[in-house]
């Protein structure tokens, strides 16, 4: 893919990645090191060490914190992955959307020239507590679809966002995702590991990979989004001018059922599996105890985490799997503005796989 070369004041960009621990934060990293940008990564801890990258250790949730940490840096281009789960939505919006006003307020005066902002198809779908609860678009869900008439924290920082833009005079873009799957331990929302330890932990048991959803989405049709493409997706709409200033759906382009996709990963593990049968078996419960299972096999095979509880989010996985609705994201406005990306799923679950083998992950 193209990448707009235009060089900053200092003769190299420099991105700052907010959340860069994370799955999408991460592939960010990965990505613009590779493409030879300066990357400054912030993070409340710092993470792997590597040539291009300095890291930034700060608070998200105080401005004093963020001010001191970008008090001297400069970057050109700002890439947004972060968020923190609270118990209501109103706490959601507070929080979250209160990170990036700061963030923003953090870096005024600087030469910022752009700021990619991930979301996601609550945008679409509605906030935990009013998830699919309502009347929605048609799918596949479209960017011109009207916000639905609930509070909704993406709607928040998309608000901060258009603000600080119009005040500061950067160009924006916003990345709704669905169910990305990445790189990242620890992550709170992080399918592709959590599948694996549960397919990994059924292996050591003897017992059947089942799965944990809806009919709905056993028999329905679906996308995900690796978090490879959604780095190159944000990196691509932050240097195409014809890309500003637009919101854009990003999936892996390909469609599925998870019907077919299951057998496939139960054959990757070696195990036997078992489909949606007559009601979801979510895995919090299926799952709950297994910690010392997982500290125990994690010992034996010489596993680089065990601790269970950053190896797998059982809960957004359920609800992932466990809706009673179909989720398809239209990618042709991207299309049209130029971006070819694409990953088929299949694939990026097998590569991902692999990867967390060649890491001591699972054996």
């Amino acid at each position: 893919m193209a990448i707009d070369n235009t060089t900053a004041v200092d003769g190299q960009k420099t991105a700052l990645v907010v959340g860069a621990t994370g799955i999408a934060g991460s592939a960010l990293v990965e990505r613009l090191t590779l493409e030879g940008w300066a990357v400054l990564a912030l993070s409340r801890r710092p993470g792997v060490e590597r040539d291009g990258v300095r890291w930034l250790s700060a608070d998200l949730t105080s401005a004093e914190s963020l001010a001191a940490a970008l008090h001297q840096e400069n970057p050109s281009h700002v890439f947004f992955t972060a968020w923190s789960r609270r118990e209501s939505e109103e706490e959601n919006i507070a929080v979250n959307a209160g990170m990036l006003r700061d963030l923003l307020v953090a870096l005024r005066g600087k030469d910022v020239a752009h700021v990619a902002l991930m979301t996601g198809l609550k945008h679409y779908l509605g906030p935990f507590e009013a998830y699919a609860a309502g009347r929605m678009a048609d799918t596949p869900f479209h960017e011109e679809e009207p916000r639905l008439p609930v509070r909704n924290f993406y709607y928040a920082q998309e608000d901060e966002l258009w603000a600080a833009a119009a005040e500061q005079g950067f160009t924006w873009s916003v990345h709704r995702a669905h169910t990305v799957i990445g790189h990242a331990v620890g992550n709170a929302m992080n399918m592709g590991l959590t599948l694996a330890t549960q397919a990994t932990l059924c292996r050591e048991a003897g017992e059947p990979f089942v799965f944990p959803g809806s009919k709905t989405q056993w028999n329905g049709l679906t996308d995900m989004t690796d978090a490879g493409l959604l780095a190159e997706h944000m990196l691509w709409a932050s240097t195409t001018p014809g890309a500003a200033d637009e919101a854009f759906n990003i999936v892996n382009g390909d469609v599925f059922r998870w019907r077919w996709m299951w057998p496939r990963l139960a054959a990757y593990f070696g195990v036997e599996w078992e489909g949606f049968a007559t009601a979801p078996r979510p895995l919090e419960q299926a799952m709950a105890g297994t910690e010392d299972r997982w500290r125990e096999l994690a010992q034996r095979h010489g596993l680089a985490e065990p601790n269970l509880d950053r190896m797998a989010s059982w809960w957004h996985t359920d609800s992932d799997l466990g809706r009673d609705i179909e989720v398809v994201t239209d990618m042709g406005k991207s299309r049209d503005a130029g971006f070819t990306g694409y990953r088929r799923t299949y694939d990026a679950f097998v590569t991902l796989f692999d990867r967390y083998r060649g890491e001591d992950l699972i054996p």
